[in-house]
């Protein structure tokens, strides 16, 4: 019974890390941003994203497509659609 449950925890704890993060377009909404402060904010948080999405990638030795397609999503989950 305590390794299915550890195993679980495992996963939740593991897939969470980016998870934790507000997206950077509920954060914009959280401070209430519009017009060209948004999008300069937008533009920044993407690019900050796409940064840690691609040293979480290397850190996984991903490589090819294998790479550009985990960044793509992981950037968009951090962005939020």
């Amino acid at each position: 019974m305590k390794k299915p449950l550890a195993l679980i925890l495992a996963t939740l704890l593991s897939t969470g890390a980016f998870a934790q993060e507000a997206t950077c377009n509920a954060q914009a909404t959280e401070k209430k941003l519009a017009g060209a402060a948004k999008t300069s904010f937008l533009k920044k948080c993407e690019r900050l994203a796409t940064e840690k999405c691609e040293l979480a990638a290397t850190e996984k030795k991903l490589a090819g497509a294998a790479k550009n397609s985990n960044v793509k999503k992981c950037t968009k989950d951090a962005v939020g659609g």
